[in-house]
């Protein structure tokens, strides 16, 4: 079967399937049947995952439009994407600007017909974003998917009150000094419990995302052909036998990332550190709460420079309003509005003038102990090289690996039976 055929039959099935199964649409947004209009709305609505940073942007938008900006959040990617694609496939119910995460997106390349080619109501924007991933943006047949917002350059956040406590240095200098290599970030991990007896991180998984992005250019669950090579691509053997190492040295807090759990453990000092991409700097910022505001701060990651996340602003064919809708993805996607949303909530950004933009690169977050996250991140952004996600990534990830990693973790599975599992699941998700 050639790789076009089977992306044509696995993205009929996996609409039809979602399809089958939905009771409800998504979160009652009246679109239907899709066509632009050509009239002004008085509404527009944006769904995004997770803190986007778009909260004052809309306003201002609504200020100079006159149009109603209506912004739906929802937190995990793995509440959003069903989302999405139950509005696809029930013809209702999709936002008119929808947030499109690169795990997720390759999966709506299969049908692109979903949505709206948005170069010829935004004019060619090639030469103002990373041109990798202006290209990624693009669907097979050409047209552009989507317009880029941010990637996840990679940092560690960590506590300086609890380093502290742990007899470690607290300087962001000092602390990236200590762990040039992930083993060095264990033993790091190893000499935080002992001084304090608490853990180190959150989860084993933590590392999972950063290992295998740190690894420049490589095939990930899929290779070029989008045939399934979880269980013999380097990068995932990599980034497997690094969270196997941080759940055998016993650091982790044993918490499933993005649970009420996890969540409460950035504000009650469960752990101490954890992976941040950029994005994840408004997330941290918003479990934590003001009150430990100042006793955060931002190191640099074990292993070197990589991209976790990042995503796209897509206009579906449902939108009613679909000139208007692709202008306002424009806004929030251009020079002010990615750096506005970087100062917001840490999405770096992928325009390059927002990346030469003096007010980003001499900013600082004052919650992360004024830590100059604009130098930081920014620096990084030119090191970073695309991994290859195949369409299923996502899935793969979340109900395969992270899951097998964290039943390890928790004693259900010994090493060997860890990896069975997540070896079986990842087939069964990643099928097409």
């Amino acid at each position: 079967m050639s790789v076009s055929t089977r992306r044509r039959r696995y993205a009929a099935v996996a609409l039809a399937t979602v399809a089958a199964l939905a009771t409800t649409t998504a979160c009652g947004d009246d679109n239907e049947g899709g066509g632009d209009t050509g009239a002004k709305p008085e509404k527009l609505v944006v769904d995004t995952f997770g803190e986007a940073g778009y909260e004052d942007l809309v306003k201002q938008y609504e200020q100079q439009t006159g149009i109603k900006i209506e912004l739906r959040k929802v937190a995990q990617l793995n509440e959003f994407r069903p989302r999405v694609v139950r509005s696809l496939a029930t013809g209702k119910g999709a936002a008119d600007v929808i947030m499109l995460e690169e795990g997720i997106l390759n999966e709506f390349k299969l049908n692109p017909n979903n949505w709206v080619d948005l170069a010829p109501l935004v004019g060619d924007l090639s030469k103002d974003y990373l041109s990798w991933k202006y290209e990624l943006g693009k669907a097979p047949d050409g047209r552009l998917m989507g317009v880029p917002t941010d990637v996840g350059s990679l940092g560690i956040c960590y506590r300086t009150d609890l380093f502290k406590a742990a007899n470690l240095p607290t300087d962001r200098e000092q602390v990236s000094a200590l762990w040039p290599t992930w083993d060095k970030f264990i033993e790091t991990g190893k000499q935080y419990k002992q001084a304090t007896g608490k853990a180190f991180v959150d989860s084993d998984t933590m590392a999972v995302n950063a290992v295998m992005f740190q690894q420049k250019g490589a095939d990930l669950f899929f290779d070029k052909e989008d045939k399934m090579i979880a269980d013999t691509s380097p990068a995932v053997k990599a980034a497997w036998d690094q969270a196997i190492a941080l759940a055998d040295a016993g650091i982790t807090a044993k918490i499933t990332t993005w649970s009420p759990e996890w969540n409460a453990g950035f504000k009650q000092g469960t752990f101490a550190a954890t992976a941040c991409p950029s994005w994840m700097l408004g997330i941290v910022e918003s479990n934590s709460g003001p009150e430990n505001a100042g006793k955060w701060d931002l190191a640099a990651v074990p292993g070197g420079a990589g991209n976790w996340g990042g995503s796209w602003l897509g206009v579906p064919t449902q939108s009613k309003y679909q000139t208007e809708a692709a202008k306002l993805a424009a806004f929030l996607t251009n020079t002010a509005g990615q750096v506005a949303a970087f100062k917001k909530s840490g999405p770096l950004p992928t325009n390059l003038k927002a990346l030469e933009d003096p007010s980003f690169i001499s900013y600082t977050n004052k919650y992360f102990s004024d830590a100059p996250t604009g130098k930081i991140f920014g620096e990084s952004v030119q090191a970073i090289v695309p991994t290859h996600l195949g369409p299923k990534h996502q899935a793969v990830k979340e109900n395969a690996m992270e899951p097998a990693l964290r039943a390890y973790e928790t004693g259900q599975l010994d090493k060997a039976k860890a990896w069975e599992q997540f070896t079986k699941d990842a087939a069964t998700q990643g099928a097409f």
